[in-house]
């Protein structure tokens, strides 16, 4: 099948022939309907992340189960599927007490399927899976728990996104920062999660809600998300803005949902006193934010991280596509522009300009 394969930071992505083993016990194999284009696998591609190579990347999707390994019974052959890039193992301590998301056993295994071995290779090359998803390419082997069924009304992109960047920004609000309405928030970073973030501030109840951003194409675009108020940094000190929006006080909540230093201290020192800072973006190696230690005590702020939205993926997924289908979510305005699997490096070259909406590939 074809795939597109990283081998290596700052080398573009080739698409190749590979190789794919069926399933084993436990999981199931799907042909890919759409592949979400996030920054987490350009962090890679940047070099800015590690992860074992050669891999192929792309944790955000959606498909259909065309295959089931042995003992597979919470799916069938037709199956219409979002992927989770954390399948979870079920047994270990964070899954027993409702934080599937950080897995154990998923973490342990990272690239590798959880029997630690890899379905992928090329000839006698094996080729590594991000997430245990990798679907930038035509068909995946996946855990069964790393699948989640979804009805025949949910197109394919909107199913990949759920898979990641909505459940990350809009779980990040409900689950991890439980937003309380008649807040004010405050979302660094207008990408994919920081629309998601936006919404869910919206779905949560929030008042006034503060996109911030270099990129004005950016902000207007965050205005069908809920924004109620804009920032953009180059136009002047962005903690002196939000404070300014809040009366003075800075906001009850504050998101960094970019990944980078600057970010994650402009998001903290925003937040009022007694306010809390989630840091949902992942930041590149190396990039150590300030904070001021003395603040965080005498201010009684709160500063966390969500990760995947805090959600647990098989329950929330659900909920998420309930919440879509109800229209108190809106992903169809998200959807972006469309690629076939061999526009790849032109995707993620549009990612990096700053073109809105959620990019896509439809095409394999």
């Amino acid at each position: 099948m074809k795939a597109a394969v990283f081998r290596g930071a700052g080398v573009p992505l080739t698409i190749e022939e590979v190789e794919l083993d069926p399933p084993k016990a436990g999981e199931v194999r799907v042909k890919i309907g759409a592949a979400g284009i996030c920054r987490s696998d350009l962090h890679y591609m940047k070099g800015e992340a590690r992860i074992l190579e050669p891999t192929v990347l792309g944790h955000e999707g959606s498909g259909t189960v065309i295959e089931l390994g042995e003992g597979v019974t919470t799916l069938k052959v037709g199956d219409r599927v979002i992927l989770s890039f954390v399948p979870n193992c079920g047994r270990c301590k964070y899954c027993l007490t409702g934080r599937s998301n950080m897995c154990d056993a998923h973490y342990s295994t990272g690239p590798l399927m959880f029997d630690g071995t890899t379905r992928l290779h090329k000839g006698d090359e094996r080729i590594h899976h991000m997430g245990k998803v990798a679907c930038f390419a035509q068909e995946a082997v996946v855990p069964e728990s790393g699948c989640v069924t979804i009805p025949d009304d949910v197109a394919f992109p909107q199913a990949a996104y759920i898979g990641c960047c909505v459940t990350t920004g809009v779980g990040g609000v409900i689950y991890g920062a439980k937003v309380t309405p008649g807040s004010t928030v405050a979302v660094v970073g207008c990408g994919g999660v920081g629309l998601n973030v936006l919404q869910g501030a919206r779905l949560a109840g929030a008042t006034k809600i503060i996109a911030v951003d270099t990129d004005d194409g950016k902000l207007e675009f965050a205005g069908q998300f809920g924004a109620t108020h804009f920032v953009n940094p180059t136009n002047g000190d962005p903690v002196a803005a939000i404070k300014e929006l809040t009366d003075g006080l800075g906001a009850d909540f504050t998101f960094e949902a970019f990944g980078g230093a600057e970010t994650i201290e402009t998001a903290y020192n925003s937040a009022k006193k007694g306010g809390t800072t989630v840091v949902i973006g992942i930041s590149p190696i190396g990039s150590d934010p300030v904070i001021n230690p003395v603040e965080l005590v005498r201010f009684e702020k709160t500063l966390k991280g969500s990760f995947y939205g805090s959600a647990r993926p098989r329950v929330d997924f659900n909920v998420m596509v309930d919440l879509y289908r109800s229209g108190k979510i809106d992903l169809d305005t998200l959807e972006g522009k469309h690629y076939t699997l061999d526009q790849i490096n032109e995707a993620y070259a549009d990612l990096e300009a700053g073109l809105p909406g959620r990019g896509v590939i439809t095409e394999f």
